[in-house]
């Protein structure tokens, strides 16, 4: 079975262009399938993924791989908080909300993504990781979330202060995009 197309659900436009320039060096075009899944109060990434899963009806767009994924930014120093309420923490207080909580902590943290495609009513969910520091102020316009204040392992700059092909190359959600598109090519 070769894969040509798949469909990605989510509301979030920059993910959308993020996983688009993946999966178009495999010569897998993505269809948005843009709509807000739940994010379920759950205890990993896994969990919010089979949720996310579940809540794409199969007949969305028949025929048609659907991918989900759900990223969490996990802090050391709040001992893995925010995590999967990630997205929730940082509608509620933003990055600045979360440098006063990381005040006086140690400031160590993983980004990391969960991402499961359905085909039919097979499902496989992948994840990716980096490891690296928050940064004491966010710099840098570029990406999204929580990107101007993570610094990855061996970096100075955040994600926020990369172009989209360097932060890419070992990010979280890059990592386990490539994943699911190596899966597919290999079915």
């Amino acid at each position: 079975m070769v894969v040509r197309r798949i469909a990605f659900a989510t509301s979030n436009a920059d993910k959308l262009r993020e996983v688009r320039a993946i999966f178009r060096r495999y010569g897998v075009s993505v269809l948005w399938d843009r709509r807000r899944l739940p994010e379920p109060q759950a205890d990993s990434l896994r969990e919010v993924v089979r949720a996310k899963l579940a809540a794409v009806p199969s007949r969305a767009l028949p025929g048609v791989p659907v991918l989900v994924e759900d990223s969490g930014i996990f802090l050391s120093g709040l001992r893995g908080f925010p995590g999967v309420y990630s997205r929730f923490v940082y509608d509620s207080i933003g990055l600045g909300g979360v440098l006063r909580l990381l005040e006086g902590q140690e400031r160590t943290a993983s980004f990391r993504t969960a991402a499961g495609i359905r085909i039919g009513r097979t499902e496989w969910i992948t994840e990716g990781r980096v490891e690296g520091t928050i940064a004491s102020a966010p710099r840098g316009t570029a990406g999204f979330g929580y990107d101007p204040i993570f610094v990855p392992r061996g970096g100075r700059r955040t994600f926020g202060e990369l172009s989209s092909e360097e932060k890419e190359r070992f990010s979280h959600r890059g990592r386990a995009i490539r994943s699911v598109a190596r899966y597919l090519s290999h079915l």
